[in-house]
């Protein structure tokens, strides 16, 4: 990786017929990427969270660990496609480099519950069979993601929670993880701020997600949490909830929403951008923005998604002030957007 991560990263690559193999990685002019037009050839994009990071609000540092953190989940799913092998496989890798970054809310910079815990949430679903897995409240996994997937290949269920899944991990040889490793001052501050009594009881701490086509053209998507500061404890929100806040279908489009999760639960939010595109032909930008930018609003509170067709377009529709979120075009061409003014609403 460089040392320093622009708002544009291009991977220079030698031209193969699906995916380029990138030989090095060079910063190129940080121009925008298409502002309000199609986002095509993506092969696979990820996100930070929906919320809002103005221009200036952020120190030099903290812009590169963010651009960083993006950028480095993207080259891991992107290694994984350009090797011929599935998106989910390339899903799986991408948001497990998030959930190691303790710049993103899930693993190791998860948000805290009310008791000082954390309490994770993950899903991932295979588009070209509608295959999924998902857990809820583990505490003691270090890569929710991964055991989701073990959830969908290695049982016969969907969703496991609580201390259930976390054995089911421990029976498949997953090392334990104890609740220390995911601390991070920034989170414990953040806990102790939404304390105060003119704090709001919850605050979104930024979901992460990823999705994908592969060479195929079966799609995948993949969603990890922490969920929302200070929220209750056994509080469980959409990420992990298959068509809420993941859904996948090769016929379709691959969709991880971010925001608050009640809401997207209600709107059944992620099935219900599949469903727009599968029942009435419409686009995967103009069924993405139906559900995001005006349903989900509707029922009292914003957020966001990527939205990946089998085609290579993708969507980024958010109602909040921003989107956190990157993809890497098959040819290699890495594009992080972090400020407020880098991603169009729709």
């Amino acid at each position: 990786m460089p040392s320093r991560v622009t708002r544009r990263t291009v991977l220079a690559a030698a031209p193969v017929a699906a995916y380029a193999l990138p030989a090095s990685v060079a910063v190129a002019d940080p121009a925008a990427a298409p502002a309000g037009g199609e986002i095509k050839n993506v092969a696979l994009a990820v996100h930070g969270g929906a919320g809002s990071i103005p221009r200036g609000s952020l120190t030099p540092e903290q812009e590169q660990a963010y651009r960083t953190g993006l950028a480095n989940a993207l080259q891991a799913g992107y290694a994984v496609l350009r090797e011929g092998r599935p998106s989910l496989d390339a899903v799986e890798a991408a948001v497990r480099v998030l959930e190691d970054d303790p710049v993103f809310n899930a693993g190791k910079g998860a948000v805290f519950n009310t008791d000082g815990e954390n309490e994770l949430d993950a899903s991932i679903m295979n588009g070209a069979d509608l295959r999924t897995g998902a857990v809820a409240g583990v505490h003691h996994t270090k890569n929710p993601i991964s055991l989701a997937r073990m959830v969908m290949e290695r049982s016969n269920h969907v969703l496991m929670a609580g201390k259930g899944a976390d054995d089911f991990a421990l029976m498949n040889g997953v090392p334990y993880t104890t609740q220390d490793y995911f601390f991070t001052q920034r989170r414990w501050d953040q806990l102790i701020e939404a304390k105060q009594p003119a704090a709001q009881a919850d605050k979104d701490g930024g979901t992460v997600g990823a999705v994908a086509v592969d060479r195929g053209g079966d799609v995948a998507a993949a969603t990890s949490t922490g969920g929302l500061t200070n929220k209750l404890v056994g509080r469980i929100g959409d990420s992990p909830i298959i068509g809420a806040g993941t859904y996948a279908n090769s016929r379709t489009v691959a969709i991880s929403c971010t925001g608050t999760g009640e809401v997207f639960i209600r709107g059944t939010a992620a099935h219900d951008i599949s469903a727009l595109i599968e029942y009435t032909g419409a686009g995967v930008r103009d069924a993405a923005a139906t559900v995001v930018t005006e349903k989900i609003p509707a029922l009292g509170a914003p957020g966001g998604a990527i939205a990946l067709a089998p085609s290579g377009v993708l969507a980024t529709p958010h109602s909040t002030d921003g989107l956190i979120n990157g993809y890497v075009t098959k040819d290699g061409t890495i594009v992080t957007r972090l400020y407020d003014d880098e991603t169009p609403p729709r």
